[in-house]
């Protein structure tokens, strides 16, 4: 009875990585808007990077408030997507791997969302991160801070509640 090796700790990382890139990756409106994932560990930190287009006021110049509420809303999806996705792979269920390529699992769908608009967006990257306050087989519930250049400084913050995809596919 042969053993399976455990992989080098990099290994693992790298598809980690790759699993959550196909995951953010194959959503054309995350895309569009720029936005990417720094993972440490299990945590995500959202990244929006300037530009221009974001622009919603030229005079101030500040972030479009639309963006802004995307950019929250976003991160507190692909959060709950990466929990449960992060739980299949710990638990040995999910191969990292067989995520590339593979078409976008099924995301949480958005019930209600609201956004507490704390001070102008200025014209530099944001970053973001979601706390999922409760999450069970139907429901979640998930609060947003984004902030630019202090993390104690918030710029927006949300909560939504969310109808989870089900279990069996």
């Amino acid at each position: 009875m042969s053993r399976k090796r455990p992989e080098p700790v990099q290994v693992v990382k790298q598809r980690r990585d790759a699993a959550l890139r196909s995951l953010v990756h194959g959503v054309p409106y995350i895309q569009f808007l720029g936005i990417e994932f720094d993972r440490r560990g299990d945590e995500l930190t959202a990244v929006l990077p300037f530009d221009e287009r974001l622009i919603g006021n030229p005079f101030l110049p500040a972030l479009h408030g639309g963006v802004t509420a995307a950019f929250l809303e976003v991160t507190a999806i692909i959060e709950l997507s990466w929990s449960t996705i992060w739980e299949e792979m710990e638990s040995g269920r999910l191969d990292p791997a067989s995520l590339e390529g593979a078409p976008v699992p099924r995301l949480p769908k958005t019930i209600d969302f609201t956004v507490d608009y704390l001070r102008s967006g200025l014209p530099r990257d944001a970053y973001a991160r979601a706390r999922i306050n409760r999450s069970g087989r139907r429901y979640a519930s998930v609060h947003v801070e984004a902030w630019q250049d202090n993390r104690s400084r918030l710029f927006a913050q949300a909560t939504g509640h969310f109808l989870m995809p089900g279990r069996d596919g």
